[in-house]
């Protein structure tokens, strides 16, 4: 079955992390996405992080070298420019201008063309031409703030949320546009941000903020506006609970044996459990301490409580959960052989994304791309 981007062709001068992730959901999903990359080492990400990480998020792409400052190379650009439904592109504001691959440039080549940017700030604003890094959008969108355990010192998210967050914002952004381009016939400029796509995410804390006059504070693993829903701590480690109601409180407190809880004063409503979550925590915690996680979520499933372990990365690719929803993906590498990654998390039926190809070595397609404009 073709992909239900089939017919879509992806121009991506990005390097690192958001954009090239961006160009990876749209290479999963079908698209033809060639990989612009400078002559001299190419992506950054093959330089600075090794070739693993630049596996992790260029699979299903092709790659042309192509070194920009040079008059003959960015003829070759706008050719292919004349070709593409998508350019994405992640530099700082101003640079693309000088590499004549801004927006101005190639729309008058290809008024269809949807020029598609990420960077640190945005395009505009006081902030537009400071560097972009996850590290930095993290601490500037307010989610450094909110992340860890009350009274610690500043933590990031475990994962690129920034990154992650404007490549996917980007790849929806990418997505309207060609709808809008089937009533419209023209191309537009998306122009998104690492700090955009990190503070967008921060929802529940804007709403707290908002509504309460309180300034969000880390909480853990605890929810802002539900007790109990969090890790909590068992014999052998963590088990994850979401007793976030008065009837899944009930039979929290009837499966770890503790049903005087259900009843106590302290813990009577939600805002009763929120006020009063340390000693909640604390009686939660000394019962499950009776017990390891695998049978405290066997009992609490069965008692109709939600919860899950907590798992690390390796017990997770491991989980045959994981392999019964594709997960986890085998591809066979020019110079490294087997390799994995992670499979496609959004199935669709009639036109499903698929792993065709692995991440390409520097200027692999370069001879089949020319081959293409020259046919």
């Amino acid at each position: 079955m073709s992909g239900a981007l089939e017919g879509v062709r992806v121009l991506e001068l990005t390097q690192i992390m958001a954009g090239p992730f961006c160009g990876q959901v749209l290479a999963d999903m079908g698209a033809d996405v060639i990989k612009v990359e400078p002559r001299d080492g190419g992506d950054q990400t093959r330089r600075s992080m090794g070739e693993p990480a630049f596996r992790a998020v260029n699979r299903n792409k092709r790659s042309i070298a192509l070194d920009l400052k040079d008059a003959a190379d960015q003829a070759t650009l706008h050719r292919l420019v004349k070709t593409a439904d998508v350019l994405l592109e992640n530099y700082r504001p101003g640079v693309a201008a000088k590499l004549q691959a801004d927006y101005e440039t190639l729309c008058a080549l290809n008024p269809r063309l949807i020029y598609a940017s990420i960077s640190g700030f945005g395009q505009t604003g006081p902030y537009a031409q400071r560097p972009g890094f996850d590290l930095i959008a993290q601490g500037m969108s307010g989610v450094m703030s909110v992340t860890g355990e009350p009274g610690g010192n500043p933590i990031k998210a475990g994962v690129p949320v920034s990154d992650l967050s404007a490549g996917l914002f980007c790849a929806i952004g990418i997505l309207s546009a060609l709808h809008a381009r089937q009533r419209t016939g023209e191309g537009q400029r998306i122009d998104t941000s690492l700090w955009e796509g990190a503070m967008a995410l921060t929802v529940w804390e804007t709403a707290e903020l908002w509504s309460t006059g309180n300034v969000p504070q880390p909480l853990g693993s605890a929810h802002r506006i539900s007790a109990p829903y969090q890790a909590l701590r068992t014999r052998d480690g963590h088990v994850t609970v979401g007793g976030n109601s008065n009837k899944l409180y009930a039979r929290l407190c009837e499966a770890i044996g503790r049903p005087e809880l259900i009843d106590d004063p302290r813990f009577l409503e939600n805002p009763d459990r929120m006020a009063n979550r340390p000693a909640l925590v604390a009686e939660l915690e000394a019962a499950l301490a009776a017990r390891d996680t695998a049978e405290w979520v066997d009992l609490l499933l069965a008692a109709g409580v939600p919860a899950g372990p907590l798992h690390n990365v390796q017990q997770v690719v491991d989980d045959p959960h994981t392999h019964a929803r594709e997960m986890v993906v085998e591809m066979e590498h020019p110079e490294a052989g087997t390799v994995y990654g992670l499979g496609i998390p959004v199935k669709l039926s009639a036109t499903p994304g698929s792993v065709r190809r692995p991440a390409p070595l520097l200027g692999q397609h370069s001879d089949e791309i020319l081959a293409e404009l020259d046919g």
